[in-house]
């Protein structure tokens, strides 16, 4: 059994898909739980990191806006930014993950942190922008007037984040294994999919 990695777009299912898997398959799941593990780890506020999270500090206005937080993680530069030691966190604990066994990652660059890797199985998850934005009112609860822009806003944040720190373009098919379009098949079968491939590609 693989490492499985998954990396979407906003509102296309991807944790749905991840725990549903974890689930099916008796694995530890990863996506918000690696902001706890990483503040723990540090000792800092969980809080303070959830701000960082799947974020990047490229201009200077933003970490303003952060408040310029840093600390100093052990191993690392004192005045390194928040931002990058949560990436260094993150990556550390991943790395761990995998070491240890079979497991499903949600976002945080885990399939290029785990590039390297042998067993790891790396998926894209996208959807039709309308019925995004329709999942993100519905299961989300946000304001339809305002949902559009936040699918838009997440979608470029994560982006920008893969881009700064891997170099790698976000959703471009080469840099996977498999990449599906939740919103033909739908959720469950978006699952069963992964599944199957995985077990064809690694056995």
């Amino acid at each position: 059994m693989p490492v499985i990695t998954i990396a979407r777009q906003y509102g296309s299912g991807g944790r749905r898909i991840g725990r549903a898997l974890a689930e099916k398959l008796e694995l530890p799941y990863y996506d918000k739980e690696l902001v706890a593990l990483a503040a723990k780890k540090s000792g800092m506020s969980e809080e303070v990191f959830q701000k960082a999270d799947e974020r990047h500090t490229s201009s200077l206005l933003y970490s303003l806006v952060m408040g310029n937080y840093s600390y100093a993680m052990p191993g690392t530069a004192a005045n390194l930014p928040l931002n990058d030691q949560l990436f260094l966190l993150q990556t550390q604990i991943i790395q761990e993950a995998a070491r240890k066994g079979p497991c499903i990652i949600v976002g945080r660059c885990a399939d290029y942190i785990l590039r390297d890797f042998p067993h790891v199985f790396k998926v894209y998850l996208y959807a039709d922008r309308k019925l995004r934005v329709q999942r993100t009112i519905e299961e989300y609860g946000v304001d339809t007037q305002k949902a559009g822009d936040i699918v838009a806003k997440v979608d470029k944040r994560r982006a920008a984040y893969c881009n700064f720190y891997t170099g790698a373009k976000w959703g471009s098919p080469e840099n996977y294994d498999l990449c599906l379009n939740t919103g033909s098949i739908g959720l469950d079968n978006a699952a069963q999919l992964i599944l199957r491939a995985s077990q064809m590609k690694l056995g």
